[in-house]
């Protein structure tokens, strides 16, 4: 039986790596032997050298972070007369043998943040499991092999979606990197042309990829997507170490959202986005998130907001930048729902998180106590 390697930082590596260098490629293409050319170990292009700045220093480089009074108005309306319609209708595409946890604490984590749907798409012997811990969301039993989703599941996704009208993808959480979730990731990516929250393995199987592919793959999307790396995927992505990653955390989600497009929350002790115009600090959070599903509960938080901001009004932004590829991507407007829905995500997430934490400590700390805090987090912003 193959064991996982552990990824740099002791984080969890995608399943099914033989070798360090070895890459799954997009369908279609050949694989790539090596990483690329001339940065095996040391630092992509763009991530500054020698030891990080005090934050203090760095602050001339940020643009103005969003008050409270911002984040308010970000918060999506809801009218009284409102229905469930009226705050999108969100896919889960998680979990597998072992970690259906993943996909159940996404879900929870968009239905606790306002989604008016969700509909969890998982392995269909893991579906049972997933109802019974998810009494108010839908489920979608997909096939499998060995516990993991099958590439042809995407037909039954896409067929599902012409039911339900999806409003967000949020992909990733405990899928796996075999060949068969791999395939099924790059596929939905490739032919579900609504907005993408893309986490944890659907990050892996793109830094798999050969990145010239990755791009392509991305600019050719009709619909943004926000990539929610935590320092080793970031430093996969990147082709370096998560040493170089952390030594200017800034600089690396600049190179993320230039090299891929669209919206980079960078994970981590005051998380980093930015949509290649605005970069924003968040100010919450606490060491009790330094645990396994905080990252999976994130996801469905940012996914469940952005799904009401769509469902409540076109963002002109946001579609401004279909398929706006790096260096192309307009400047953002007052609507930008990619950037607000992980900018609020981020802070109700940390929030929540400095809520729970008062009352259990940070050391007993646990993803789900997090889900269940974010009523306060809402409170907060008068939600």
């Amino acid at each position: 039986m193959q064991r996982r390697r552990r990824a740099p930082g002791g984080h969890r590596g995608p399943r099914g790596l033989r070798a360090p260098g070895e890459r799954v490629p997009l369908p279609g293409h050949q694989r790539r032997a090596a990483p690329a050319p001339g940065l095996p170990h040391g630092e992509p292009p763009g991530l500054r050298r020698g030891p990080a700045p005090e934050p203090g220093q760095e602050r001339h480089r940020r643009v103005k972070n969003p008050s409270l009074t911002e984040l308010k108005r970000w918060l999506p309306e809801r009218r009284a007369a409102a229905h469930k319609g009226d705050f999108g209708h969100l896919l889960v595409v998680a979990g597998s043998r072992g970690m259906t946890g993943a996909a159940v604490l996404a879900a929870r984590g968009a239905l606790r943040a306002g989604a008016g749907l969700v509909t969890a798409a998982l392995p269909e012997s893991q579906q049972p499991i997933a109802a019974a811990a998810l009494v108010e969301a839908m489920t979608l039993p997909l096939p499998e092999s060995g516990g993991e989703i099958r590439a042809d599941a995407v037909a039954r996704v896409l067929a599902s979606h012409e039911r339900r009208a999806y409003t967000v993808l949020a992909i990733g959480p405990g899928l796996g990197a075999h060949s068969e979730p791999a395939r099924l990731i790059v596929g939905l990516l490739g032919s579900l042309h609504i907005p993408a929250v893309a986490d944890a393995d659907a990050l892996n199987v793109l830094a798999m990829s050969q990145q010239g592919e990755v791009r392509t793959l991305l600019q050719r999307r009709k619909a943004p997507c926000i990539l929610t790396p935590h320092p080793g995927e970031a430093a996969r992505l990147l082709r370096t170490t998560t040493a170089s990653v952390m030594k200017d955390r800034e600089g690396a989600a600049r190179l993320l959202q230039s090299r891929f497009g669209g919206v980079c929350l960078l994970k981590g002790a005051r998380s980093v986005l930015t949509d290649g115009e605005r970069l924003w600090v968040n100010p919450t959070g606490n060491p009790g998130l330094a645990k396994g599903g905080s990252g999976d509960a994130l996801t469905g938080i940012i996914a469940g907001i952005w799904c009401q901001r769509l469902a409540a009004a076109p963002c002109a932004s946001d579609n401004s930048r279909v398929g706006a590829g790096p260096g192309r991507i307009r400047a953002a407007g007052p609507f930008d729902c990619g950037f607000e829905a992980a900018a609020l995500g981020a802070w109700l997430h940390g929030a929540a998180a400095d809520h729970a934490a008062r009352e259990k400590g940070s050391r007993s700390l646990l993803a789900s106590d997090v889900i269940e805090a974010l009523p306060a987090a809402f409170r907060k912003l008068g939600g």
